[in-house]
């Protein structure tokens, strides 16, 4: 029996092989989000010193967390032929991750964001507010382990263009009105 899964790829809920190819992502993930935060935090207490810093790391991660993003689109753009391939699946991991890579990937998703909204709310109109920007980093990056070792269901072959045909003609019939000609027969 089919499950309508690739065999190539991991299953969603086994840790071994996806973990594991996947780790060089996970680690620079879990990495930029922690250089983030302490930079963030960091840049709060001491926003003089840090803001630069700050400002500079805010704006790296987004360039490359767009770039990441842009690369993980074209690969699922390119298993999207063969495979029903979904956003939330792609850039939250949401049945298409073995549950630790997603719990991994979105916590450091949530942390960008809620470190990025803290920052920039402690200091308002200040230069602070590019680190909301930075949080592209953590979905770019989940989209690319997704896009790369993700697992999602087998594509349903796309009906010929006689059975769309048809089935139109059905649908027409069941939604055109009933005529005294009808009820004659």
């Amino acid at each position: 029996m089919t499950t309508g899964m690739t065999p190539t790829s991991p299953a969603p809920d086994t840790q071994g092989m996806a973990a594991t190819a996947g780790r060089g992502i996970l680690s620079t993930t879990v990495v930029g989000t922690a250089l983030f935060t302490i930079i963030g935090l960091g840049a709060a207490v001491w926003q003089d010193s840090l803001t630069t810093f700050y400002v500079a790391i805010s704006l790296l991660e987004f360039f490359v967390g767009v770039a990441v993003f842009a690369l993980a689109f074209l690969r699922a753009v390119d298993r999207s032929r063969t495979e029903s391939i979904g956003i939330g699946g792609l850039f939250f991991a949401s049945g298409s991750a073995p549950k630790r890579v997603q719990v991994i990937l979105m916590i450091s998703l949530s942390v960008q964001v809620v470190v990025s909204v803290l920052v920039a709310s402690l200091h308002l109109y200040t230069a602070l507010a590019f680190g909301v920007l930075a949080p592209m980093w953590a979905l770019g990056f989940t989209g690319l382990w997704v896009a790369a070792y993700g697992r999602f269901p087998e594509r349903a072959p796309e009906p010929t263009l006689a059975a769309r045909r048809d089935a139109a003609r059905r649908v027409h019939k069941q939604a055109a009105p009933k005529t005294s000609a009808d009820d004659a027969e």
